[in-house]
C-alpha cells in the first residue's frame, strides 16, 4: 500500500495485531518503513502476519497480563509507538453481562492500553519523546442497544488519550485515537449480518462502509512526523456517521 506518511527507522508496537485493523495497520505501518512487532494471544494468525514481512516480528502476548507484557516489551528494545488497539468485541444485552465477560473486556481494553503506554515510556528515548495511538470509536459517542460494555471501554480510551495528551506533553510523547466507524473486520462480521452493513451504507453521508485502508492511512498520518503538533485529538474515520447524528 503506497504512503506517503514515513515511519522509516520507527520501532511501533501493535496489540491486537494478529487479524482485523490490527493487522491492517501492522502490515501498512511495515510497508511505511517501521519495525513492527505484533502482540496478539492467537498464535497462528501471528504466524500468518510474519509471513508478510520480514519489518514484522510477533509476540503470543495476553496484554490483559501487566507482567507478561512488560516481558514481551523488554525483548524489543527501544519503542517509538504503541499501538493500543486489542479489544474483546462483544455486543450484549446488559442483563446477561457477568463478571467474565466484564472483567476480560476491560482488562483487554483498558488495562492492556495502559500497559502499552507504560511499555512506551519504559523503552523510548527521552530525547526524542514517541507516540501512543488510542483505538476509540463512534459508537462510544452515541447510544447503540447491546453496546454498553464496547462503549464503555472505547470511550474509556477518548479520556485517556485527552489526559495523557496534557500529562506527557511534557516528556516529548504525543497521544492520539483513532475512531474508525463500520469496517467490517473478522471480529466485527462475525456478530453483524450483513444486512446490517447494507443499511449502514446508505445511512453513512458518504454512502459506502469503511475499508481497512481507511483506517489505516490516517493510523499512519498519526503514527509520523507529519502529526508532530497533533496531540489529544481523537481522528474520526467514519464516512461523517457522528456527523449525521
Amino acid at each position: 500500500m503506497a504512503t506517503t506518511f514515513d515511519l522509516s527507522g520507527k520501532s511501533i508496537l501493535i496489540t491486537g495485531a494478529g487479524r482485523g485493523l490490527g493487522r491492517a495497520l501492522a502490515i501498512g505501518a511495515a510497508q511505511a518503513g517501521a519495525r513492527v512487532t505484533a502482540f496478539d494471544v492467537d498464535a497462528q494468525s501471528l504466524v500468518e502476519l510474519a509471513g508478510t514481512s520480514t519489518a514484522i516480528a510477533t509476540q503470543v502476548v495476553d496484554v490483559a497480563d501487566r507482567g507478561a507484557f512488560m516481558a514481551a516489551a523488554g525483548r524489543i528494545g527501544r519503542i517509538d509507538g504503541v499501538v493500543n488497539n486489542a479489544m474483546l468485541i462483544r455486543y450484549d444485552a446488559i442483563e446477561v453481562v457477568d463478571d467474565e465477560i466484564l472483567d476480560r473486556m476491560l482488562a483487554i481494553g483498558i488495562k492492556g492500553a495502559v500497559w502499552g503506554v507504560q511499555a512506551l515510556l519504559r523503552h523510548m528515548d527521552p530525547q526524542v519523546g514517541g507516540v501512543v495511538l488510542n483505538l476509540a470509536s463512534p459508537v462510544a459517542e452515541r447510544g447503540f442497544p447491546k453496546t454498553a460494555i464496547y462503549s464503555m471501554v472505547k470511550g474509556a480510551m477518548g479520556t485517556l488519550t485527552r489526559t495523557l495528551a496534557a500529562e506527557l506533553g511534557p516528556r516529548k510523547v504525543r497521544v492520539n485515537a483513532l475512531a474508525p466507524g463500520s469496517i467490517p473486520t473478522p471480529g466485527a462480521v462475525a456478530i453483524t449480518p450483513q444486512a446490517e452493513y447494507e443499511r449502514r451504507a446508505v445511512s453513512i453521508p458518504l454512502r459506502r462502509i469503511g475499508r481497512d485502508a481507511d483506517a489505516t492511512n490516517a493510523s499512519l498520518f498519526l503514527l509520523s512526523d507529519a502529526a508532530s503538533f497533533i496531540s489529544g485529538d481523537i481522528l474520526h474515520v467514519d464516512g461523517g456517521f457522528l456527523a449525521s447524528a
